[in-house]
């Protein structure tokens, strides 16, 4: 007799009618896939399952499993024994984690599911493309939307290839193509392909040429701009409105490599010279010369034929020169990406000096030499030096560190016992979760036979749901604290290794120095500051031991 009440609804009696959908569970991995975690065997079948933990309705009838097969053709072992299977009625829904693990050919894809299962009365699913064939609304969104994308993707491709023959097309005809102008022009207000002098940057342009053409250095250049106030491309480009995205002004300053571009530009003599890069796959690369566009006086000239191929000449012969030096390579910089200058955060940059007793190395702000001489008091200090203190620090930082660990961790003892008890509640959290999906399934059994109504079902059904999804949650948290305690004890043994090793005078690595700090910072008087990884991990790992 089924319960009507649902003031005192008691624990409903369990009993084994069992009306379910026999449902067929399809995994495959390509070859391609064994590198990607998120479509391995088992995180399928963890999907799989997931999905239908709160399902009583499914009763899995078999899995079929294609390892190591292709998507784009369906002579699959583990396909066509899934296909026997519905030919045999056998079958009445087939789930897989996405559309994809069906197959990668669009087409033979769109025949199985809008016409081979639908004429077999196969129910489909695809759990994380949340499509369902039962599902109304799917037969505009769910399969119909990627085959509108593989239309659309066409689409575009074809559009994409008239847009780049139209660009070349504008090249031949000698009109600027590109999204801003070169610094020293802006583009005419009456005609975007159309260049006109920057009466305020041209001259800018003027003077780096003019230095050049003089043989004065780049980095000197770089200084003497910086120094004189002569604005950035970027920030005049952001001050004239041409560049609206502060993330594409940088700090500021003149650069080497913006100098080197600007004296590499031939649109300074008049001449329009495009093509010099090209998409490859959605990427731009160099093109060659075989590429190159070049259209004779279509605009006005700010640096003069003679001085422009003067400057091609010097800086050609500047890197002969360089190349024909004999190479000497410098030994392993073991602090590299980690060490920067304390007053104005820029990167210490390492530099050789050749001694006939050996070579001599040294870090150096580069700000007040490259930069600007009042934006940095400088920094200097030899490499020997920093080594030794850092080693210094790192010693003392060490024991401290693992004074600090010694207390929570007592030789393993308290590690083990926290251990225990995240075993102890994962397990715990399991049953929990194995018990409500019992439950659900003969709760549906019981409203199917009549002893349960409609109602108390779906509140019992809730109930369990509720209680799973804590279990669940419970058990997450359990894996991530156990995860990070044992991450942490094992540092705590690196770093008891780590600590003898450098007591004993071994070398300071660059893994090692890699593995312990974070950032080192010198100041002007040579002081160093470092900050820890192990000092920041520590802190975590006291947390979760403390829970």
């Amino acid at each position: 007799m089924a319960r009507k009440s649902r003031k005192h609804i008691a624990e409903p009696i369990f009993t084994s009618v069992s009306p379910f959908i026999n449902t067929a569970l399809y995994i495959r991995l390509s070859v391609e896939d064994n590198k990607k975690r998120g479509n391995s065997i088992e995180t399928q079948k963890m999907v799989l399952k997931d999905y239908l933990s709160n399902k009583p309705e499914f009763r899995i009838y078999d899995t079929y499993i294609d390892n190591g097969t292709t998507g784009t053709n369906f002579n699959r072992e583990g396909f066509q024994r899934m296909l026997s299977d519905i030919e045999a009625g056998k079958i009445d829904c087939v789930i897989v984690k996405d559309l994809s693990r069906l197959g990668r050919n669009s087409i033979d894809s769109g025949y199985y599911i809008e016409q081979y299962f639908p004429s077999h009365n196969v129910r489909f699913i695809a759990v994380t493309d949340q499509f369902d064939s039962e599902n109304p609304d799917n037969l505009h969104g769910g399969i119909i939307l990627p085959l509108k994308n593989m239309i659309n993707e066409a689409y575009s491709l074809d559009i994409g290839r008239k847009i780049k023959a139209q660009a070349r097309q504008d090249m031949k005809e000698g009109k600027f193509v590109g999204a801003r102008a070169p610094f020293g022009y802006k583009k005419d207000p009456d005609d975007c392909h159309k260049l006109i002098v920057d009466p305020v940057a041209a001259p800018v342009v003027q003077q780096i040429f003019q230095w050049a053409y003089e043989k004065v250095g780049l980095n000197r250049i770089v200084l003497m701009l910086n120094e004189g106030g002569y604005p950035a491309p970027s920030n005049y480009k952001y001050s004239t409105g041409e560049i609206t995205h502060e993330n594409l002004i940088g700090e500021g300053f003149w650069q080497t490599r913006t100098v080197m571009k600007i004296l590499k530009e031939e649109k300074y003599t008049g001449d329009m010279v495009q093509g010099h890069t090209k998409t490859v796959a959605h990427k731009q690369r160099p093109a060659g010369k075989e590429n190159l566009i070049s259209v004779a006086a279509t605009h006005e000239a700010i640096v003069s034929r003679e001085v422009f191929d003067e400057v091609q000449k010097y800086r050609i012969d500047v890197a002969e020169k360089y190349k024909q030096q004999e190479k000497i390579p410098y030994s392993p910089n073991i602090f590299k990406g980690l060490i920067f200058c304390s007053h104005c955060g820029r990167s210490l940059h390492r530099q050789r000096a050749r001694r006939k007793k050996g070579d001599v190395y040294r870090f150096q702000c580069l700000t007040p030499s490259r930069v600007h001489k009042e934006k940095c008091v400088g920094v200097s200090i030899k490499e020997n030096e920093l080594i030794d203190t850092v080693i210094d620090i790192l010693k003392k930082e060490l024991s401290a560190a693992l004074g600090d660990y010694a207390l929570l961790v007592e030789d393993g003892t308290q590690w083990r016992k926290r251990e225990k008890e995240l075993q102890d509640r994962r397990n715990t959290a399991s049953r929990m979760i194995q018990q409500n999906q019992d439950r659900i399934q003969v709760l549906y059994e019981d409203m199917v036979s009549g002893l349960v109504d409609k109602d108390d079902f779906f509140l019992w059904k809730k109930n369990y749901e509720d209680k799973m999804s804590s279990a669940k949650a419970e058990l997450a948290e359990c894996e991530k604290v156990a995860i990070e305690i044992k991450k942490q004890f094992e540092q705590y043994k690196t770093l008891e290794k780590d600590e003898k090793e450098l007591k004993a005078g071994c070398t300071l690595t660059a893994e090692l120095v890699s593995r312990l700090i974070e950032r080192i910072e010198v100041d002007h008087d040579k002081h160093v500051s470092i900050r820890f990884r192990f000092r920041t991990e520590f802190q975590e790992y006291s947390k979760a031991v403390a829970q």
